[in-house]
C-alpha cells in the first residue's frame, strides 16, 4: 500500500514538473514580439522634421518667398508658389541647385567652417568662411573681401570692406529679422533658421536663386 502511495506521488510530482517547465518556455518565446514596435515612432518624427517651411515676408506680412525642405533638399518658390529653384543634397557632400527647367544653376560645396559657391561648370564664386573669432567673411573667388558678417549682443551686422553696415540680422519676440542700416525691416521670418545662414539672404551680390542654395547648406551644419 506504502509503495503504491509512492509512486502515484512521485507520478504527480513529475506531471507537475513538466507542465511547470511548459508554461515557462511559453512566456519565453513570446517575450520577443514585445521588443520591435519603437523604432516607427522614430522614424515618423524624421520625416516631420524635413517638412519643415522657412517662410520669408515683407515687413507688412506679404509672402515674399519660401524655402520648403523636402527629403532630399528643398524647393524655393516665390510668393505666389511659383517655383524659382529646386536644391539637392548629393551623396558627393555638394549641395545642387536648379532651375523648374531641370537646369543646373550651381553648386555649394560645405567644408568645417566653409562654403563655397560654384557655377554650373564648378567654377568657384564666392566662398563664406568661419573666421577664428566666431565672426564670418564672404570673399570672391579671388579671395577678395566682399562682406565682413560680425555678430554681437544685438545680433549680426553685414559690413562691406569699408567696414560700412550694409544690412542688420535682428531676432525679437520669435522674429529674425533683415533690417536695412536705418533699422527697417527688409523682410523676416517667424520660421526656425540658424541666424546666420538667414543672414546669407543679406547678401546682395547673390541671386535669390544662389542665396537659397547657400543658406539651405549653411543651415545643414548650423553655421559649424
Amino acid at each position: 500500500m506504502k509503495n503504491r502511495v509512492l509512486k502515484i506521488a512521485t507520478l504527480v510530482f513529475l506531471i507537475t514538473a513538466i507542465l511547470g517547465c511548459s508554461n515557462t518556455n511559453n512566456r519565453t518565446v513570446k517575450q520577443p514580439n514585445q521588443v520591435n514596435s519603437p523604432p516607427v515612432a522614430e522614424n515618423t518624427t524624421n520625416v516631420a522634421t524635413r517638412t519643415d517651411k522657412i517662410k520669408i515676408k515683407t515687413e507688412t506680412g506679404t509672402d515674399l518667398f519660401e524655402l520648403k525642405q523636402q527629403e532630399d533638399g528643398a524647393k524655393l518658390v516665390d510668393g505666389k508658389e511659383q517655383e524659382i529653384a529646386r536644391i539637392k543634397s548629393e551623396k558627393s557632400g555638394k549641395v545642387k541647385f536648379k532651375n523648374p527647367a531641370d537646369k543646373t544653376l550651381g553648386y555649394v560645396v560645405t567644408e568645417k567652417g566653409s562654403w563655397k559657391l560654384e557655377s554650373s561648370q564648378n567654377q568657384g564664386l564666392y566662398s563664406l568662411k568661419k573666421q577664428n573669432n566666431g565672426d564670418y567673411s564672404l570673399e570672391d573667388a579671388g579671395k577678395k573681401l566682399v562682406y565682413r558678417i560680425k555678430s554681437n549682443d544685438k545680433g549680426i551686422e553685414i559690413l562691406n570692406p569699408n567696414k560700412q553696415l550694409v544690412y542688420q540680422v535682428r531676432i525679437k519676440e520669435g522674429k529674425t529679422a533683415l533690417r536695412n542700416p536705418a533699422g527697417k525691416t527688409v523682410f523676416y521670418t517667424k520660421s526656425s533658421i540658424s541666424p546666420i545662414a538667414f543672414t546669407c539672404f543679406g547678401f546682395d551680390v547673390l541671386n535669390r536663386e544662389q542665396q537659397a542654395a547657400l543658406a539651405y547648406a549653411v543651415n545643414l551644419t548650423g553655421g559649424q
